[in-house]
């Protein structure tokens, strides 16, 4: 095999790794839900500390008023001043900035 078409086959393999990937991201462009929990987590770490936490996997629509988007649900709970303070939390699956948050 010449020098030259390994060179080409090996270019050609990454040109398309490149491109399949790009399109695999175009069509779920979703962040895995663990990252979005733990961006979360770290957010509340700064209050206090975190007694436990949860995500569900799958996304859900949520809407409000005119807006739309697919989120993740979950929770967490801290102790705060002695006292344990839990959350649910609706966050977006596409960029993992939190949409809703509810003191439970």
């Amino acid at each position: 095999m010449k020098t030259k078409d390994l060179i080409i086959g090996f270019s050609t393999g990454i040109a398309a790794g490149f491109l399949i990937r790009e399109v695999a991201h175009r069509i779920d462009p979703t962040k895995p839900a663990e990252l979005v929990l733990h961006g979360i987590k770290e957010s509340f770490k700064s209050e206090g500390l975190i007694d436990g936490s949860w995500i569900y996997m799958k996304t859900e629509p949520f809407t409000r008023q005119a807006i739309s988007s697919d989120v993740y649900r979950g929770g967490i709970s801290r102790v705060r001043e002695g006292e344990i303070e839990q959350f649910e939390f609706f966050a977006d699956a596409r960029t993992g900035t939190v949409v809703e948050l509810i003191k439970l």
